[in-house]
């Protein structure tokens, strides 16, 4: 166990662990309602990497993890070689420079079949689904004045 944690805050890996957290944050946010999925794909122009076919959110999400995996297997190889430090350290800067590039390739590769998950038509978002409620309405048992979605209107058949 000491030495995957080494090797996952070690040069070259840490890295890649800080963005894994980061992912890892924005995921749990997504899970909690406070972010959605799709919230970057206007800021990034995806098309030019190629990987414009599922949001910039997935994508970013596989880059991230695929590099962790690589940097982590590289770092845990280099460690077991037992080189000499010179040559270690150069090594590890090769993992550094070759590791992103292999995320890349891995990512475009698991995209494509992850389109079919990802329309080109959006659904409705959660303000697509209140806006078509209706105007929220007074709670009038609330000594605040907050305000609630109206009951839904059931109709027979």
């Amino acid at each position: 166990m000491g030495e995957f944690l080494n090797a996952a805050v070690g040069f070259p890996t840490m890295l890649f662990t800080a963005a894994l957290i980061v992912v890892a944050g924005f995921w749990l946010l997504v899970l909690c309602g406070v972010a959605e999925r799709d919230e970057f794909d206007s800021d990034v122009d995806a098309e030019a990497l190629h990987l414009d076919v599922v949001p910039v959110s997935v994508a970013a999400s596989l880059f991230v993890a695929v590099g962790w995996m690589l940097s982590m297997a590289g770092s845990l190889l280099l460690d077991r070689a037992g080189l000499p430090g010179f040559l270690s350290r150069l090594l590890s800067t090769a993992l550094l420079v070759v590791t992103p590039l292999l995320s890349w390739l891995v990512t475009r590769r698991l995209v494509r079949p992850l389109s079919k998950l990802f329309p080109d038509e959006p659904g409705l978002s959660r303000q697509d689904v209140v806006s078509l409620s209706g105007p929220p309405e007074r709670d009038r048992s609330a000594a605040t004045g907050s305000r609630r979605a109206p009951a839904p209107v059931r109709r027979g058949r």
